[in-house]
């Protein structure tokens, strides 16, 4: 059993547009609000949070939603075609309502975005799962993961390219790439990805497997009790990562007396050794399993944060910890997502990807009110403490439990095990 890289790459272009769209959201969206129209970081910082609470809502509704959906197209087609024409439209428009200094408008339109964006994400997540046997996904999630990184590349070289100088700078080229990478990106998916097709020949495994797990409202204890768990390790790590990447360059700045952005060495370290990392991680689980391989990966995090809180000032074997910590959200990230849609059965998964990003999306918009609370009336020292106690509670969670991991395939001599999947 291998997994299908091409076709899998061509499913990751779905994710590659929303990743680039949201790199750039992160990054340019602030500076409009700021430097066009002169709000404080408090609003700014409220209205940057709206899309992680828009996702509580939006991503397990369109989920369960594409679960219920059957069209000559499919059941998630739909959603990615309307959903990204949509995004498009919208988000042509906010550059016009920049230039304009119409922050009604602008408002508006930022909302009507993030709505369209919420409206295809978890059906493009699904879609992944919903067309990849089962012990494979988490190497199609590894795939999945590192065009999520291109699309986030993408951006950014965009944004070097066509951000113009000064305060103010026209953003209408920019939005202009985002928006022309997402329709490519969609129109190549539509057109080499035949998902109806696809779902047809898989669909005597799909009827062993709800035979086998029973319905998303029928869970046995014990399933259910896992899935629990699993979400709930879920939102932990992410309370522990995301404190740290959220509030890290301020921590850097007043604990280590780090200057002129030089902390970004440490994230970008981070960030080029988890991509480097996702598709060893996805051939690593197929070996040792997806649960061994994320307690692993948590254990590694809480080490590492462990040892950063004892640094008084940056030392370069920080990147060191940090290139860890990088591969360790890489073993972390391939596998918990295919974990949960693994104890759905095969008409639930849009419904238990809206879980999963329930859970995680929840966690970063807890996690830095929590810790910024701390940072400011405790002391900036309480970061790394903060997260290494979320990293251990997310390991005893994650040894709870008892379902969706994978099963190494069995050799059928000792000759096979020195074989190298394709």
């Amino acid at each position: 059993m291998k997994l299908n890289y091409k076709q899998t790459i061509l499913i990751g272009l779905a994710f590659l547009s929303i990743s680039a769209f949201w790199q750039m959201y992160d990054n340019i969206i602030p500076l409009i609000l700021k430097n066009s129209f002169e709000l404080g970081e408090t609003v700014t910082g409220v209205i940057m949070a709206a899309d992680n609470i828009l996702a509580l809502f939006l991503l397990p509704v369109f989920g369960l939603l594409s679960d219920r959906t059957d069209t000559k197209i499919g059941k998630r087609m739909p959603f990615i075609i309307a959903g990204t024409a949509l995004s498009v439209v919208f988000l042509l428009i906010l550059p016009a309502a920049d230039r304009s200094r119409n922050l009604v408008l602008f408002i508006i339109v930022l909302f009507l975005t993030l709505l369209s964006m919420g409206l295809y994400r978890s059906p493009s997540v699904a879609l992944m799962p919903d067309l990849t046997q089962k012990p494979l996904r988490s190497k199609g999630n590894a795939v999945i993961n590192l065009m999520g990184a291109v699309g986030g590349v993408y951006s950014l070289i965009m944004i070097q390219l066509l951000v113009g100088n000064g305060i103010t700078p026209d953003y209408f080229p920019l939005f202009l790439s985002i928006a022309l990478l997402m329709i490519v990106c969609i129109a190549i998916l539509f057109f080499t990805v035949k998902e109806k097709k696809i779902l047809q020949e898989m669909a005597p495994e799909a009827e062993a497997d709800t035979a086998e797990t029973g319905t998303g409202s029928s869970l046995p204890p014990d399933v259910k009790r896992s899935l629990i768990f699993m979400l709930s390790s879920i939102a932990l790590w992410f309370i522990a990562y995301n404190a740290v990447t959220t509030a890290f360059s301020r921590y850097a700045t007043h604990v280590w007396g780090m200057e002129n952005g030089g902390y970004a060495n440490c994230l970008m370290v981070a960030t080029v050794a988890a991509i480097i990392s996702y598709i060893p991680i996805g051939a690593i689980s197929s070996r040792i399993g997806r649960k061994k391989t994320i307690l692993i990966g948590v254990a590694m995090l809480a080490f590492c944060y462990l040892c950063a809180a004892f640094y008084n000032n940056y030392h370069v074997t920080m990147n060191l910890f940090f290139g860890i910590i990088g591969f360790a959200w890489a073993a972390i990230n391939v596998n918990s997502f295919p974990m949960v849609v693994e104890i759905a059965s095969s008409g639930d998964v849009g419904k238990y990807t809206g879980y999963y990003y329930t859970f995680s999306m929840a966690a970063q918009v807890v996690t830095p009110i929590l810790s910024g609370y701390l940072l400011e009336h405790v002391s900036y020292r309480t970061l790394f403490p903060y997260s290494v106690f979320f990293s251990v509670m997310a390991f005893f969670t994650m040894l709870m439990v008892r379902h969706g991991d994978s099963k190494p395939e069995k050799r059928g001599s000792m000759l096979e095990h020195f074989d190298v999947d394709d």
